[in-house]
Parts: C-alpha cells; structure tokens; sequence
C-alpha cells in the first residue's frame, strides 16, 4: 500500500490489495466464524422449533435473530483482526492470525464499546427514516455523514490503545474535511454489497424450485448467505478504514514525509 494522500479511486481500490496481502489469515478467520455462527443459528433455531412444536413463526423469528446477532458478532470479530491485519502490513511486519486476534482482545474493551454505539446509531437512524419510505435515502445519507465521522476510529483504538471517548474524537479531528468523500466511499460500498447480496440471497430460492421443501435447506441456505455476505462486506469496509486511516494521516499529519537522519561528525 502506498503510504501517500490517496485518490478516491484509490480509496475504493487499495483495500482490496490489502486484502489481497492477508487473504490465507482472512479466509481462515472468516471461514472459522461462518462455521461457527452459522452451528449457533441451526442450533438455536432447531431448538426453538422443537419447543413451539414446529411452528413456521417461532422458526422464523428464531432464525432471523439468531443470524442477526451471529452477524453482529461476526462483524465485530471480523473488523478487530481485519484492522490488525492491515496496520501491520502497512507498517512493513505483517502478522498471522493468532497475533490478529491478540492484538484485537487487547482492545477489546473500547472496540466493544464502539460497536455497540455503532449498531445503536444505525438501527436508530434508519428505524427513523423508515418511517416514510421517501425519507429513507436521506437517512442512509444522514447514516454515511455520521460513520464518516469515526471512520477511522477503529484503526486508532487499535494503533494508539486509547479510550474510547478519546479515540473517537482523534478519529473525527482525522476526518475534519473529508466527510463527504467517505460519505461518498460508505455509500459506493454499500452499492456493492447490494449488488452481491442479489445472486447471494436468490440461491435458497433457486434450491427450493426443484428441493420440494421451503424449509431447512432454505433455512440454512439463506442464514448462511447472509452470514457470508455480512463477513465479506465487513472485511473490505475494515480493510478500507485502514486505507483511510493512512491517508488522512498523510494528509493532515504528514505520515509521508521522511526526515533523512543528520550522521554525527
């Protein structure tokens, strides 16, 4: 990665060649957290559905909430390490999983409370401008405006080993000036995932055309797609905070200029 101001083209390109450099450590992070979350989802969902007696909305409502906090905890999993992972390769000594996940229980205290805060201000933010259809494009741009602000903050909890209260305001001085282009970023990210999620989620639907069951296969299918599409999408958003973290560094602090040493006479 090029430690220099980057483009917004670079911006939406360079996290995927970070990611590219850690992929043996992702995939398996990813591929034991999908295992895992979606062993949890059947579980629970099965034993839901045993104690209503098979009942299709007890099911339902198991599966969904379950997945959901699969999901959130998958992603708040997903995003320490995946940070871990792209400060050590940006800083020239990259890491393994194992050292990923030190480093990410290290600050799992301030991380925890950040996701919290995360998840509370996006459920809140679109659960009030859902209230009329029309209003919902504003609220995902008034949600952009507000993740820009802290964009960052993950990549400085875990490189400074701050507060949260203090790691977050050295996130928003980071982003002073560019809150429209990683507005902009958020929202393109979020084009792509929608794009994935369309052929992701219609594979249950494909397999029950010809399975003759509307049940577990979909089940199990659909939990799982979702689960995928939640881990991949949060590897490059965490990929990408780390990209945007070294640029406004450069930008505002000047992490790209290198001081050549005087040689004592």
């Amino acid at each position: 990665m090029p430690i220099r101001p980057l483009s917004f083209r670079e911006l939406l390109d360079v996290p995927f060649a970070l990611i590219q450099a850690n992929i043996r450590a992702l995939a398996g992070l990813s591929a034991t957290g999908l295992l895992l979350a979606e062993a949890v989802v059947v579980a629970v969902t099965a034993g839901a559905s045993a104690l209503t007696d098979g009942s299709d909305p007890g099911t339902a409502w198991a599966a969904i909430l379950s997945t959901a906090a699969c999901a959130w905890l998958l992603r708040f999993a997903l995003r320490g390490t995946t940070v871990a992972l792209g400060l050590a390769t940006v800083d020239g000594t990259p890491i393994g999983r194992r050292t990923a996940l030190r480093r990410f229980g290290g600050t799992l205290g301030p991380l925890l409370v950040f996701q919290l805060l995360f998840t509370m201000v996006g459920v809140g933010v679109l659960a009030v401008g859902g209230l009329l259809i029309v209003t919902l494009p504003l609220a995902a741009i008034w949600l952009g405006r507000l993740r820009a602000r802290r964009w960052v903050a993950v990549p400085v909890l875990l490189v400074e080993r701050t507060t949260h209260r203090d790691g977050v305001a050295r996130a928003k001085l980071l982003a002073e000036g560019a809150e429209w282009p990683t507005t902009g970023l958020w929202i393109a990210q979020r084009a792509l995932f929608t794009l994935l999620a369309v052929p992701l989620l219609g594979i249950p639907l494909f397999v029950s055309d010809f399975s003759g069951t509307h049940r577990w296969p979909v089940i199990v299918l659909t939990t799982s797609a979702v689960l995928l599409l939640t881990a991949f999408g949060e590897v490059i958003e965490a990929s990408s905070r780390v990209v945007c973290y070294v640029d406004r560094r450069c930008r505002r602090e000047g992490l790209d200029i290198r001081i050549p040493r005087r040689e004592a006479r």
